[in-house]
This record gives structure tokens, sequence and C-alpha cells, in this order.
């Protein structure tokens, strides 16, 4: 049931509330994102101005039967759309926040990504596994002008994630943490990281504990970010710890309940993921399309040769069931239903129809898609990503058949 009563909705139902973010993100994303994409790609930098946007935007907007506070009419908090009004958020709904993901993605995927580390691991981690005090003083922080940066993997643990060497020594009050992380998304930007370590080797991963460690922690380094293929305006940058001194008082949850919580976090971080991946081919191809109806070829528009209306076709359909996929994990959620393997599937689904359409989309446009005069080949580079990080296209698949082996 939707909130308006509507039994049996489509997914592609929406309330009041999730029309007026997904039209704010929209506008927001097209006005204040749009004229900069170019230059942030260019520079592998994101714009203080966007990162500042994204943590107040909006319009004033009528709402009929909003539950939302009162304050959203005025400004949407996209860094923090699932916080609890109580903590300086929005207070929406995840599908809220998967709507607005992808409507990012549709023109930077960098700045969907941004967004959506923030909200899906970042803040949930510590909305579910924070103490009160740690909720009244990080995610009033993190609402309002902090971003926050997740840190699990390591030289040796990328897809073996919980293989990691950093390690967290107890010292009296204190853990002492010395080691390296890599890959870390949005360390340049962040002044707060969510840092796995493990507290005692000899018990593998239920060793794994998780610490809020702040930029200024002394022995606490950022290196430099790293020059990728695509999201590049999304900072990925080396961490190093040497001695670094951490309050017990830091400790997120329970000592050796860092492995469950990462599992958890990222479970509904790949929903973000598929909505990014979504948002992304969704703006290749809306970008796409209308050529193929100008560019006249042997006396006709591309778009009139059958060859090409079949791909066109085809991949309109792919699109449509990566979304149908992302929105049915995104309501199981939100339903508190079970929703590991319809996240996996749609988290591999969905990057593997963003490398297939952003690909058929520089064919169609022909030579001038290769060119960096036109936004088509950006959106190529930037969705190969999607089948490697927040688990690789194999670790989709292995999650899958896993869970079918339970089920039968």
């Amino acid at each position: 049931m939707t909130s308006e009563g509507l039994p049996c909705a489509p997914l592609q139902t929406f309330t009041n509330e999730e029309m007026m973010i997904k039209n704010s993100v929209k506008k927001f994303a097209q006005e204040q994102v749009a004229p900069l994409v170019s230059t942030m790609d260019e520079n592998s930098k994101m714009e203080k101005s966007i990162i500042q946007g994204l943590f107040q935007q909006g319009d004033i907007l009528p709402c009929r039967n909003c539950s939302l506070d009162l304050r959203f009419l005025v400004a949407l908090q996209l860094m923090a759309i699932n916080i609890d009004a109580k903590y300086g958020g929005t207070g929406a709904s995840f599908f809220s926040l998967i709507l607005a993901v992808e409507e990012l993605a549709k023109v930077d995927a960098s700045v969907a990504l941004l967004c959506d580390v923030q909200n899906t691991v970042v803040n949930k981690l510590i909305e579910n596994h924070g103490t009160e005090e740690q909720k009244a003083a990080y995610l009033t922080m993190l609402a309002t002008e902090t971003v926050g940066s997740f840190c699990l993997s390591e030289a040796g643990s990328g897809s073996d994630s919980f293989a990691l060497k950093t390690r967290a020594d107890k010292k009296g009050d204190y853990y002492i943490i010395n080691g390296s992380k890599m890959w870390i998304t949005n360390a340049e930007y962040a002044d707060l990281f969510l840092v796995m370590a493990n507290v005692d080797p000899a018990m593998g991963y239920k060793g794994i504990t998780c610490f809020l460690v702040h930029r200024d922690t002394e022995g606490f380094c950022i290196g430099r970010p790293e020059n990728k293929l695509g999201v590049r305006a999304s900072s990925t940058c080396p961490l190093t710890f040497e001695n670094v001194k951490v309050p017990e008082a830091n400790i997120l949850g329970q000592v050796g309940h860092g492995y469950k919580y990462a599992i958890g976090s990222l479970n509904e971080g790949r929903i973000g993921i598929a909505a990014q991946m979504l948002g992304l081919a969704q703006g290749c191809f809306d970008y796409t399309v209308p050529y193929t109806k100008e560019r006249i070829q042997f006396g006709k528009r591309l778009f009139d040769f059958q060859g090409l209306q079949h791909q066109v076709a085809q991949v309109a359909t792919q699109l449509e069931a990566a979304r149908l996929l992302t929105y049915n994990a995104a309501r199981l959620v939100e339903g508190r239903k079970l929703f590991i393997k319809e996240a996996a599937m749609a988290k591999y689904y969905a990057s593997e129809v963003a490398g297939l359409t952003t690909s058929k989309c520089i064919e169609w446009m022909g030579g001038v898609g290769y060119s960096r005069d036109y936004p088509v080949e950006k959106y190529f580079r930037d969705a190969k990503i999607g089948t490697i990080y927040e688990g690789a296209s194999n670790i989709q698949l292995n999650t899958i058949a896993k869970l079918i082996d339970a089920q039968y």
C-alpha cells in the first residue's frame, strides 16, 4: 500500500513527497551541476559550490499531505535525506534517496556518488549503530556541512575485504591505529572517516571494529587522489595511519562487529549504486536519442533506419528492467523485507546495462560520440566503475547464487 492507499501500486507510483524530491533534485542537477560537469571532469575536482549545494538546496514548493518537517519546503538537504529532522536532516524515505541519486547521475555520476555514499553508508552506519551522543554529535555535522568517508578497502583486501591488515591496538582508554587504506571515496573532501581496523588479528574478521576518526587527527594522512578513467570529480585517495590515537568513545557500535556493519551498509549501498548506474545510463540515452532524430544520412533520419530502431528499443527495455529491479529493492528496504538478493541483482544488472547503453550511444552518435566535445564518452567512462566498486559484478553473482542455493 502507498501512503495514498493505492493497493498494489506500480513500482513507479510515487508519493507527493517523493515527487517533490525528484523534481527538486532534477532542477538542481540541470541548473547548478550541468554547467560544471565538463570542468570538474577535466580537473578531477569537485567544485565547492556543488558540495555546498548538496547540503542545502531547493525551492519553496507546495505540498499537500506531506509528513516531512516543514523545513523541507524551503531546503532539501541531499547529504542528509534520510537523517531524522531532530538531527537537522530532511527525514525522507530511502526510496526518496534512490530517486535523488538517479536524478543526479543523469547529469553527473560523480556528484551522485558523493550523495550516495554519504547517505547509504556513512549516515546509515551512525544512525544504526551509534550511541545517542554520537548521533547528536555526528549526524548533526553530517547533515549540515561535513562530508563523511567509509574506509574499508586496502591494497590486499578488495573483494576479499575482510582480509584487511589495518590494526587498532588498545592502550588504556585509547586505540592506536596503524595501517593503510586504498580507493577511499570522498577522502579529499571528508572531515569524518569511518575506519575499519582489526583489534585482534587472531580472531580474524571477528576482530574488525569501526572507528570514528577526524581528519585532523595526528598521524592520519590523506594521499594524492587517484588519476581515474571515470567519475573523475569524485575523489578517491589512499590513506595512511601512523600511530593514530583514537579515544575508545569513538568506537562505532560494538568491538568486533565491524564486519557485520560493513556487510549491512554495503547491501543497502548497492541499491544506491544501482540507482547511480541507472541514472547515468538514462542520462546518456536521453542525450543520444534526440541526436539520432536530427542527424540525416542517406536522405533520412538515423532513427528511421529499422536496424537502429531495434537497438534503441532493446536498450530502452533493458533500462526499464534495471529501473524496476532498483525500485523494487528500494521498496523492500522500506518495507523491512529481505532484500539482499534483490539488491545484488539490481546492482549487477544496472551496472551491466549502463556499460551497454553508453557503448551503444557512442556508436549511434558516430565520430562525435567519441569526441570529448560531447558528453556521451564521459558517460561511457563513468559507467565502468559500476561493475567494480561496492562489490564487483562477480561478487554480486556469487551472492545471488548463494541465496538461490539456500532457497531451493
